[in-house]
């Protein structure tokens, strides 16, 4: 399921360490363990992964609140390195990775996985063009 935005959006990021997000990882997804970015989607059709655990206030200021995307900046430094890439390239993947969850994707299931990774990669490829 992905989501269509036809508006002005808005999402929190935050970069945090291992601990924090171990924490968050474990009271929200039951995973004990340091993880390297975590979604939490505040449109209401987004939110079922997380039960009744999510509970977020609409503003009223008629933007859509994707909601929020967390990082472990110790995590991506690591895995920049295991890939050979700047931690600059591995910070933006993990922010689609994220944003993209908020919109709806999941890569738990093949087809979606591989979905998934092909647009995260159109998404990088288009950015760093940009940049050029």
């Amino acid at each position: 399921m992905s989501q269509k935005i036809d508006t002005k959006i808005e999402l929190s990021l935050v970069i945090t360490g291992q601990e924090e997000i171990h924490q968050l990882n474990f009271t929200y997804l039951g995973k004990d363990r340091p993880t390297d970015v975590l979604s939490f989607p505040m449109l209401t059709e987004s939110r079922s992964k997380y039960g009744n655990r999510a509970h977020f206030v609409t503003a009223p200021d008629n933007k859509k609140h994707l909601g929020e995307v967390i990082i472990s900046y110790p995590q991506a430094a690591s895995q920049a390195r295991e890939h050979h890439h700047p931690v600059e390239r591995e910070m933006a993947i993990l922010i689609i990775h994220g944003m993209l969850h908020l919109l709806g994707f999941d890569h738990k299931k093949t087809a979606p996985k591989q979905d998934m990774q092909r647009l995260e990669t159109k998404i990088l490829g288009s950015l760093e063009e940009s940049l050029e």
